[in-house]
């Protein structure tokens, strides 16, 4: 099955085609949570205005392709940051943001790491599985059923595999095919042009 995710017809956009795969976590994380090198915090329940979660996101996502929500409007972000049943947090090596992550809450029972990642200069400083550890924990604090997160083909190679190691299964693998906007600059590595 091919799933195409398109954005207005009239927008120059470049095709873009990945593997999805779905996961689910059907238990909390167990034993002791990971802890954070000396130094290092977690920011939680942020509200970031539009220009720093854009930022977030371009910062995070870039080397990726994430693409949707860079897509949206400033109104359109600026009312999903306001009102979305979201929680977004920072890491942050002293008071330098170095990653983040966002929980989907709007299904309490079922709740989704929407966004999970670190900057391209933190990756590599032995902090992203305890990071992973501490949203998965905040995830599961709102005792939910299950957790879900998915990955795709684009994404840095060890996502995969950590998410699976952390305890998340594979449900699903979907081939989706995107518009992403040339307006974004992104660069689309040339095994996933459509």
């Amino acid at each position: 099955m091919i799933t195409e995710v398109r954005i207005r017809e009239a927008e120059p956009a470049t095709r873009m085609k990945v593997d999805v795969t779905f996961m689910r976590m059907l238990r909390a994380p167990q034993g002791k949570p990971l802890t954070l090198p000396e130094g290092w915090s977690i920011e939680t329940n942020v509200r970031p205005d539009v220009p720093t979660y854009r930022m977030l996101q371009d910062r995070v996502g870039r080397p990726y392709c994430w693409w949707m929500r860079q897509a949206k409007s400033d109104r359109a972000l600026a009312n999903f940051l306001e009102n979305a049943p979201a929680s977004i947090a920072l890491l942050k090596q002293g008071e330098a943001v170095r990653g983040f992550y966002e929980l989907d809450l709007a299904n309490p029972q079922d709740i989704n790491l929407s966004y999970f990642g670190l900057f391209p200069d933190t990756v590599g400083h032995g902090v992203g599985r305890a990071f992973l550890d501490n949203a998965l924990r905040h995830a599961w604090s709102f005792g939910p059923l299950c957790v879900r997160v998915n990955t795709c083909t684009a994404d840095h190679p060890r996502a995969l595999p950590l998410y699976k190691q952390m305890g998340f299964e594979p449900v699903s693998t979907v081939e989706e095919v995107w518009d992403v906007p040339d307006r974004l600059g992104l660069t689309i590595p040339e095994r996933f042009l459509a």
